[in-house]
């Protein structure tokens, strides 16, 4: 049923922040700006909480695996949009989870037998100084050799001399296991002098590569978001028609949160998605709901089970739902109306749901 209100519906543009004083305390190194992700019971810690208070929208020109794994670097979250198949969703997942911090997949590999003018055409291309050398040239292969600048002069060689015949062999590289930690890695580089390390697995094959140059990158992602495997954290959106089979398959891929991705959450449908997911997996899965703009949908999707509440409906600068359904409202309006009826839920139930403003914040 239609809603007519007369009040004011305000953006955040319409607003300005009153300072208030500060002391000599107040400086940048003393603000966290660690924030809950899932509801939690008043006295405990919250099961997810995000470093910075920032996720990415559950949108295909926004949250792909590469973005997942961006923001998990700086200690915010990405939904992998669920505008695909269900094991294309899951794969993007399953990236993002098996990511490694300061491991990178080689992307400047050759054969043994390609020539020195190949392996100059692959630098050309790659612009990369170190390559590896493996038995079909490949990323994943069986790793015989590495080639840096050091190993060959193209003033003293000719351009057919065999990549195997002036390589640094196998038997002379220092390599580390699957199970090697990047500080161990990057201690292995250090002890040794080396500008690269090999991650190989128990078959010789090339897993991934260490690198020098990315020590001083790598201790500056202080404030990455991990899980207790070290692994970097990621949600994925879900709607209210496959989730049955979507989340099953994203829980598999090691997905950390979900959400129900819709323009509008005041729904029964929404509701008998979230009671599925309590009556199958209770509260060991995490899933937010939305959207909403009143205190009428906060309470609705909080009493359902949601453990985050989205707010905002056509206030993206994208967003054509206001245009499409004629529903909507000044997002720092419904903001404000929501937090009151957030915190009027934390009181009465001892039960603090986050909420998320979905777009419209600038």
């Amino acid at each position: 049923m239609a809603v007519y209100l007369n009040e004011v519906s305000r953006t955040f543009g319409e607003y300005l922040l009153i300072p208030g004083y500060s002391s000599v305390e107040c400086i940048p190194a003393n603000v966290s700006l660690q924030t809950p992700l899932v509801k939690f019971i008043k006295g405990n810690k919250p099961p997810i909480s995000l470093k910075i208070p920032m996720t990415s929208a559950i949108m295909q020109s926004v949250s792909d695996d590469t973005m997942a794994i961006s923001l998990a670097k700086e200690g915010g979250l990405s939904f992998i949009y669920g505008s695909q198949s269900i094991e294309s969703q899951a794969q993007m997942v399953a990236r993002v989870k098996s990511y490694r911090a300061g491991f990178v997949v080689s992307d400047s590999n050759i054969s043994p037998e390609a020539t020195l003018d190949e392996l100059l055409m692959l630098k050309k291309k790659t612009n990369h100084s170190t390559v590896a050398v493996t038995i079909d040239g490949s990323s994943r292969g069986e790793l015989v050799g590495i080639v840096t600048s050091r190993d060959y002069r193209v003033s003293r060689m000719t351009l057919d001399t065999k990549v195997k015949d002036f390589m640094t062999p196998f038997e002379e590289i220092i390599c580390g296991n699957k199970d090697t930690t990047l500080k161990e890695a990057n201690n292995i580089i250090w002890e040794h002098k080396l500008n690269c390390l090999p991650i190989i697995d128990g078959e010789q094959r090339l897993i991934s590569m260490v690198f020098r140059k990315d020590y001083n990158t790598n201790k500056n992602n202080e404030n990455e978001l991990i899980d207790e495997s070290k692994r970097y954290m990621v949600g994925a959106g879900i709607n209210t028609r496959d989730y049955a089979e979507r989340i099953p398959a994203l829980l598999q891929a090691g997905v950390d949160v979900l959400c129900i991705d819709s323009s509008e959450g005041f729904t029964e449908w929404q509701k008998i998605v979230l009671e599925y997911v309590r009556k199958n997996y209770g509260d060991t899965v995490k899933i937010g709901a939305g959207n909403i703009v009143d205190k009428e949908g906060f309470r609705f999707l909080a009493e359902a089970g949601a453990d985050f509440v989205k707010v905002g409906i056509g206030g993206g600068a994208i967003c054509i739902t206001r245009e499409q359904k004629g529903i909507g409202r000044g997002q720092a309006t419904a903001l404000i109306e929501v937090a009151k009826a957030r915190d009027e839920y934390f009181n009465e139930t001892g039960i603090y749901v986050p909420i998320c403003s979905d777009g419209g914040t600038v």
